[in-house]
């Protein structure tokens, strides 16, 4: 998923199979009999402010829909994980989609899971090295973003169906600021650590909820860099109850240590300004603030 300004997308359920993806296979001549195509809207978190992120060609949606009146369930769902794949212009699934008579709920994913072992408890971690970049079409950055979207009550219907993404993970963003005692200049290049945060999680896919794993170990994070002075990393909704070390800034061969509690929550994007001063022993931190639907 790429920062660029796009409008939500239209999702026209059709397979990969067909002869053509051109509008033309989307005249109602090609649905059988009086069956109605299933047809949706994708949107972003950050589609509603002036700065959008879109999906990018191969990108992947997983996607569930079941009768209203029935509980989500792993398989035997009107939709089972269905491959949703954006080519650039649409989107695509695996085989024809269409509404049957009833009210249904549809669920959306990204980035889509290929097993799927639990619907409530759907275990997911996030990656340690956020800072690299992979073969795969992902970053372990964007990897570790977990998105969801939910519409409830839906009817067959020729209309789209909208599915607002958001965010169910956490996001904490590191701020490198000069202090006064501090000889020279930032660098451009640092490594930063994220200590001491539980990195796995399970999902709820009906409800959207993220939570920490009971008996999940403590672990290090490694910040991706989104400018000369300023970290990123997606973290697992948690309290971090005691003081103990949490973001470590290591640049020129020094280690700058900070300890806190803190308290990472749910689709939040936390703005921390680190303040480096001489003393690696005398790091501050300011809390900048709070952002939901972040890019």
């Amino acid at each position: 998923m790429k920062h660029n300004i796009i409008s939500a997308l239209s999702v026209l359920l059709l397979t990969v199979g067909l002869t053509s993806c051109t509008d033309e296979s989307m005249e109602p001549d090609n649905i059988p009999g009086d069956k109605v195509a299933m047809n949706f809207t994708f949107s972003h978190p950050s589609q509603s402010r002036a700065t959008e992120t879109s999906f990018e060609p191969g990108d992947v949606v997983g996607l569930y829909v079941s009768p209203s009146d029935k509980v989500l369930e792993i398989a035997g769902n009107t939709v089972n994980n269905e491959a949703v794949t954006f080519t650039g212009t649409s989107w695509t699934a695996t085989r024809p989609l269409y509404w049957d008579a009833g009210t249904y709920n549809a669920y959306a994913y990204y980035p889509r899971l290929d097993n799927i072992i639990s619907i409530s408890d759907l275990p997911f971690e996030i990656s340690l090295d956020q800072s690299a970049t992979t073969t795969d079409a992902l970053s372990n950055y964007e990897a570790s973003d977990f998105l969801y979207a939910s519409s409830r009550g839906v009817t067959a219907s020729a209309n789209p169906v909208s599915l607002q993404f958001r965010h169910i993970m956490s996001k904490i963003s590191i701020r490198l600021i000069k202090g006064e005692d501090f000889e020279g200049e930032l660098p451009d290049k640092a490594t930063v650590y994220i200590h001491n945060t539980v990195t796995s999680a399970t999902i709820d896919l009906a409800a959207g909820v993220a939570t920490k794993a009971a008996r999940g170990e403590r672990k290090s994070v490694i910040a991706r860099q989104d400018g000369p002075t300023t970290y990123s990393a997606i973290l697992v909704p948690q309290r971090m109850e005691n003081r103990m070390p949490l973001v470590e800034v290591v640049m020129n061969g020094v280690s700058f240590l900070y300890e806190s509690k803190f308290l990472f929550k749910p689709g939040i994007h936390h703005i921390v300004n680190l303040v480096v001063d001489k003393n690696p022993e005398q790091v501050k931190i300011e809390i900048g603030g709070e952002i939901t639907d972040w890019n």
